[in-house]
């Protein structure tokens, strides 16, 4: 085991207080699937173990490796200033103690977007609206879940809501043919918002536990078409004014700051409640978890790291941060 640690203010300065314990990863497939992350702040290891002293130099050096990982300035800022703060305050006083400070930090930035999806049983069906541009994975997500859900007992239909693209609607009906779950879907060009709306209708009629709706994976850029986001939903509410009770938007790690812009502009939209990000086994330099945790506070929900449903992973923050930058056993 390992404890991550974290620095508060208080009324006699910086203090160290000790936050959750974390199993430490070890030989958990998460390090080697995130192998490019670890990489890109990989160098931080040769940076501090090389150091003397704790200089301007250093710091800065740290500073470029944090946004060559995708972490963005105002993450990087962060960090960066509470690093400041503690050698101020003579918290951390020798090179050895910066690697952990880091560690710490980046747990504490991302830790509260650490909020698994619960399902809540009262919600029949529990709806949720999946967007994202094309190609980010998100019918893959889709399936996915539906295998998720099925395996924790759970009833599932799919609504093929992306019908601007026939091979989306293939790919749906491929996964629920594969789990044995329905498809509800209508003709290629067909209106989102009435297969979303026949959907939501036939779940509650069959006492379906999880409707997933897929969307079309538009351009963020074409604000015409996010207004058909908006429009989904509102139709959606005709039946459950509630609906729906989840919009997880999923984005592609391997885009960088692009996925913070897409964030940005969906959160716009239709109020995001949840994100996952996906190819993070790929070359995705995994610094855009702490962009996006910073600047846009959701949660986030998944993590994909592969290909399997299993890779399709609950977000944990600890387990995360131990991944791309292992330090010590504590």
């Amino acid at each position: 085991m390992f404890s991550i640690f974290r620095r508060k203010k208080s009324g006699k300065g910086v203090e160290t207080t000790q936050v959750r314990p974390v199993e430490k990863a070890g030989v958990d497939p998460l390090e080697a699937r995130l192998e490019r992350t670890r990489s890109s702040l990989g160098g931080l290891f040769g940076l501090i173990g090389s150091a003397t002293t704790i200089d301007e130099e250093l710091i800065e050096e740290i500073e470029t490796t944090l946004l060559t990982s995708d972490m963005g300035v105002a993450a990087t800022t962060r960090v960066i200033e509470r690093l400041r703060d503690g050698i101020q305050q003579g918290v951390i006083k020798e090179p050895e103690q910066v690697l952990p400070a880091v560690q710490a930090e980046l747990y504490d930035l991302i830790e509260p977007c650490e909020q698994f999806l619960a399902v809540d049983a009262e919600k029949k069906p529990f709806v949720i609206l999946m967007v994202g541009v094309n190609g980010v994975g998100k019918t893959t997500t889709i399936g996915k879940l539906a295998r998720r859900y099925l395996d924790e007992g759970k009833t599932v239909m799919l609504a093929a809501g992306d019908t601007f693209r026939a091979a989306a609607v293939e790919q749906l009906q491929a996964w629920g043919k594969r789990n044995d779950v329905p498809v509800v879907a209508q003709h290629s060009g067909a209106d989102t918002a009435a297969v979303i709306y026949d959907a939501l209708h036939s779940a509650q009629a069959r006492g379906v536990d999880v409707l997933i709706a897929d969307t079309a994976g538009r351009l963020h850029t074409q604000d015409h078409l996010m207004a058909e986001l908006t429009k989904v939903r509102r139709v959606m509410q005709k039946i459950d004014p509630e609906a729906p009770h989840e919009t997880m938007l999923v984005v592609d790690a391997g885009t960088g700051q692009n996925a913070l812009t897409q964030a940005r502009q969906f959160n716009q939209a239709v109020e995001l409640t949840g994100i996952t990000v996906t190819k993070l086994d790929g070359t995705a330099r995994g610094g855009i978890l702490f962009a996006m945790a910073e600047e846009l506070k959701i949660p986030i929900r998944f993590i994909g790291v592969g290909e399997t449903a299993a890779d399709l992973r609950p977000f944990d923050a600890g387990t995360f941060v131990h991944a791309i930058l292992p330090v010590g056993d504590g």
